[in-house]
């Protein structure tokens, strides 16, 4: 351990928690759209745990999806959006041509300069309602 006091507590994220209204959808698109890999389940609570092979994403199921609050990023305390990186450019576009043709998506914006560039970036909503953004460092 190191004895740098000023030295950060956390070392990355291990998970993303998201309740989603629909949790075999939303798992379908991160297994099918994504290829993550299912690394656990708990069929009671019900929640599913899902892996890009570095972070990992939990779904829980929502109890009432009917009456639940929907995705709001500008009027709800809490999540704005999730960023997910990408290899580069053309991983990007793949994934943008991808999601044109994914039941549940809704495409915010196609690939573009992030701020001046040359970082690019893409935003949608996925199945369940969740705005992700997908970035393609530069380099």
């Amino acid at each position: 351990m190191s004895d740098n006091t000023n030295a950060p507590v956390t070392r990355g994220a291990h998970h993303i928690g998201l309740t989603v209204p629909d949790l075999n959808a939303t798992r379908k698109f991160f297994l099918d759209t994504l290829s993550y890999e299912q690394v656990g389940e708990i069929p009671d609570y019900p929640a599913v745990f899902l892996s890009d092979g570095n972070i990992m994403i939990t779904l829980w199921q929502a109890v009432d999806p009917a009456n639940a609050v929907p995705f709001d990023r500008k009027n709800i305390i809490g999540l704005h959006h999730l960023a997910l990186k990408v290899e580069n450019d053309t991983a990007l576009d793949r994934m943008y041509e991808r999601m044109q043709n994914t039941d549940g998506v809704s495409i915010e914006f196609a690939p573009e300069p992030l701020l001046s560039g040359p970082t690019r970036h893409m935003m949608c909503y996925i199945p369940g309602g969740i705005r992700v953004e997908f970035v393609a460092p530069a380099g």
